[in-house]
C-alpha cells in the first residue's frame, strides 16, 4: 500500500510537471509572438508606413548638394571687344581616404592608332611622381597634400582645363577637380578705371563690376546626388539638377580704341607738365553717350595691388575743380537766354573793373577796349564777363548754373561720382557772386564741365551720359538702356548764338591750334587756381579745354582737364591734345567734313 502511494504521488508530479512545462511552453511561445508581431509591425511602420521618416533620414545622410556656379557676365565694348570675362579654371582635389585605399591601382590607357587598349598597374607612389610632373611641384609637396584622413583636400589651385584633363586621363583614384572661375581683363589698363575689378572672392570693388553688379551676377544651379560613405556618387541613385543661369553681359558705350588713344593724350598732358593728373573725355552730342572717359595712370585690373589707391576710380567723375573761363560761356548763354545780350552787344572794357568794391583784372594787358560780348568771350576776359554778367541777377546765375547740371550728379553708372560743389545763391559772399560768372567760386568734375558744352552742342538740351548700352541675357535677350528724357536749358537760336560765340575762339582769338584740317571747331579755354589739399589757399592751378565740332553740326565733344601742371600757367595747352583727340574721333565715326565756312564775329565795335 506504501508503494501504490509512493507511485501515486510520483504519479501526481510528474502529471503536474507536465502540466507546468506545457505551460511554459505556451508562455514562451506566446511571448515569442508578441515579440514578432512588434517587430513585423516595426517594419511595417518603417518599410511601409514610415511615420518617423527614418528612410528619408538615412536617404539625407547620404544625399550631396553640390553647387553649380553661374558664370558672371562679360563686359564689352561699343563694337563687341571683352574688356571683362570669366574663364573656367581648375582646383586639384584628394580625398586623402580614397587615395589611402588604393596603395596599387590599375590605369588602362587606349592606343589611338591601334584601338588597342594597355592596361598598367601602379603605386600610389607612381602616380603621385606623375601627378606633380603634370602640374609641375614637387612630389614631397604633392605626397603631403594627399597623405592623411581628409576626404577633402587642396592638391592646388587655379590650373587650366588642359592640365586638369590631362590630370584625369592619369585615372589616379581619390584624385578630383572642381570647376572655378577667375575673372580677367584682356585689355588690360585700357579702360581699367571704368571697368573696375573683383576681389579674389569675387566681390565687386570698383568700376561697372561693382555698378552692374546685379545684372552682372547670375543664379547658382545645383546638382543634388546620393553618395556612400567614401563620397562616390551611388550611380544607381537618382540625380536633380538646377541648371545655373549665367550673368548678364554689360555692352558699354566706349570705344575701345578709342579710350586707349584718349588714355595716351591724358598721360602725355599729365608728363609734359608734371601734372597731378588729366582726363580726357569724349561725349556724343545727340545722345550723351560716353565714347571715352580716359584719366592719366589707367591701372591694369588683372594686377591691381601695384596700382595707387588714388588711381582706383575715375577722376573724370570723382575730382572737382573749378572750372575757370570754360563757365563763361554759361554766362554769356544765359545773358542771351534772357534777352540781356546778344553776341553782338557792346561793352567798352576797362583794365579793371569795379563793382561793389570788388575789382577784377584779366590775364593780360590791355587798355580801354571797345568790345562785343563775343570778343570777350574770345579773350576770354573777366572783367567784359563780369561787366556784362552783373546785369544778371545772383538767382539767375545760380539757376542758369542748376540748369547746366552744375551741383549735381550726372547719373553716370559709374561709383564714387561728386555732385561738385554750388553753395546757395544767398550764401555767396560780395565777390563770389560774381567770380561764379568766370568759374570760380564753384566746382565742378571734368565730365559736368563737358556736359555744359554738349547741352550747347545739343541745341540747349542737356543729357545725361551714359556709358551703359545694353544687357545681354543669357538667352539671348537683350535689353537697350532707353536714353534718359534730356532737359531744356536753351532755346536752339541761343545754342545757336553760344557755339558761334565758341567758334571766335578759334577764328577770331588766333587760337588756330585747335583747328582740325577741313573741319570747323569751337571751344573754351579754362584756367582757375587749384585749392590745397589741406584746405588752406590755393598751391597750384587747373587748366583745360573743352570743344566740339563739327560747328555746323556738333557730332562730339571733347574735355581735356590738366590739374596742377608745373611751370608757366600760361604756357600750359590742351589745344594740340584736343587737335589729336578730336581728329581721331572724327575719322573713326567717318564724320564729314565741314562744307561751310566758319562764323567769323567782330572783337571790336567802333
Amino acid at each position: 500500500m506504501a508503494q501504490n502511494s509512493a507511485q501515486s504521488a510520483h504519479g501526481a508530479t510528474a502529471q503536474e510537471l507536465n502540466k507546468v512545462g506545457r505551460g511554459r511552453m505556451r508562455l514562451g511561445f506566446i511571448v515569442m509572438m508578441v515579440t514578432l508581431l512588434v517587430i513585423a509591425g516595426r517594419l511595417v511602420m518603417v518599410q511601409g508606413l514610415d511615420t518617423g521618416n527614418m528612410a528619408q533620414a538615412a536617404e539625407n545622410q547620404r544625399m550631396v548638394v553640390q553647387t553649380l556656379p553661374a558664370v558672371r557676365g562679360k563686359i564689352i565694348d561699343a563694337k563687341g571687344n571683352v574688356l571683362a570675362e570669366s574663364i573656367v579654371r581648375y582646383n586639384i582635389t584628394v580625398s586623402q581616404i580614397n587615395f589611402k585605399a588604393y596603395p596599387e591601382y590599375k590605369h588602362g590607357t587606349t592606343d589611338p592608332k591601334t584601338g588597342k587598349t594597355t592596361t598598367v598597374t601602379y603605386t600610389s607612389d607612381e602616380g603621385l611622381q606623375q601627378l606633380a610632373d603634370v602640374l609641375g611641384l614637387p612630389v614631397e609637396d604633392v605626397k603631403t597634400a594627399a597623405t592623411g584622413d581628409k576626404n577633402f583636400n587642396y592638391i592646388t589651385k587655379d590650373v587650366s582645363p588642359l592640365v586638369e584633363k590631362t590630370v584625369a586621363e592619369l585615372g589616379i583614384p581619390g584624385i578630383y577637380s572642381e570647376a572655378v572661375t577667375k575673372r580677367v581683363y584682356p585689355t588690360g589698363a585700357v579702360g581699367g578705371p571704368i571697368v573696375g575689378f573683383v576681389d579674389s572672392d569675387g566681390n565687386p570693388l570698383a568700376g561697372i563690376e561693382q555698378t552692374m553688379n546685379d545684372k552682372l551676377t547670375g543664379t547658382d544651379g545645383t546638382r543634388t546626388y546620393q553618395a556612400g560613405k567614401n563620397g562616390i556618387i551611388i550611380p544607381t541613385a537618382p540625380v536633380r539638377t538646377v541648371p545655373a543661369i549665367d550673368g548678364q553681359t554689360v555692352q558699354l558705350t566706349i570705344d575701345k580704341d578709342l579710350q586707349y588713344y584718349a588714355q595716351q593724350a591724358a598721360q602725355q598732358q599729365k608728363e609734359e607738365y608734371s601734372a597731378q593728373w588729366a582726363s580726357i573725355s569724349v561725349i556724343e552730342v545727340a545722345t550723351g553717350r560716353v565714347i571715352a572717359l580716359a584719366d592719366s595712370d589707367s591701372y591694369d585690373p588683372n594686377n591691381v595691388g601695384a596700382a595707387d589707391p588714388a588711381n582706383i576710380g575715375s577722376r573724370t567723375v570723382s575730382s572737382v575743380v573749378e572750372p575757370g573761363s570754360t563757365s563763361k560761356i554759361m554766362t554769356a548763354a544765359a545773358l542771351v537766354e534772357e534777352g540781356l545780350a546778344t553776341p553782338m552787344s557792346q561793352y567798352v572794357v576797362e583794365p579793371s573793373y569795379t563793382i561793389d568794391g570788388q575789382t577784377f583784372t584779366d590775364a593780360f594787358e590791355h587798355g580801354t577796349e571797345k568790345r562785343t560780348l563775343a570778343g570777350i568771350i574770345a579773350d576770354s576776359m573777366n572783367t567784359g564777363t563780369v561787366q556784362a554778367g552783373s546785369k544778371l541777377t545772383p538767382e539767375q546765375r545760380y539757376n542758369y548754373m542748376r540748369k547746366f547740371g552744375v551741383g549735381e550728379k550726372t547719373g553716370i553708372q559709374l561709383p564714387g561720382e561728386s555732385p561738385g560743389i554750388l553753395a546757395d545763391w544767398p550764401t555767396w559772399d560780395g565777390r563770389q557772386q560774381y567770380t561764379v560768372l568766370f568759374g570760380q567760386g564753384v566746382a565742378q568734375t571734368p565730365l559736368q564741365t563737358t556736359m555744359v558744352f554738349q547741352t550747347v552742342a545739343n541745341d540747349g538740351v542737356r543729357l545725361k551720359p551714359t556709358i551703359v548700352d545694353s544687357f545681354t541675357k543669357a538667352d539671348g535677350t537683350v535689353d537697350k538702356l532707353p536714353q534718359a528724357p534730356g532737359v531744356k536749358v536753351l532755346s536752339p537760336k541761343t545754342a545757336q548764338d553760344a557755339r558761334d560765340m565758341l567758334e571766335g575762339v578759334v577764328t577770331m582769338a588766333d587760337y588756330k591750334v585747335v583747328g582740325i584740317p577741313g573741319y570747323r571747331t569751337g571751344g573754351k579755354t579754362g584756367t582757375a587756381e587749384a585749392p590745397a589739399d589741406n584746405g588752406v589757399g590755393f598751391d597750384g592751378y587747373t587748366a583745360s579745354f573743352i570743344g566740339m565740332a563739327p560747328m555746323e553740326d556738333p557730332q562730339y565733344v571733347v574735355g581735356i582737364t590738366v590739374q596742377r601742371p608745373q611751370g608757366d600757367i600760361y604756357g600750359v595747352t590742351q589745344g594740340y591734345t584736343f587737335n589729336q583727340v578730336m581728329g581721331q574721333v572724327l575719322r573713326s565715326f567717318d564724320v564729314p567734313p565741314s562744307t561751310t565756312e566758319p562764323v567769323k564775329l567782330p572783337k571790336f565795335f567802333e
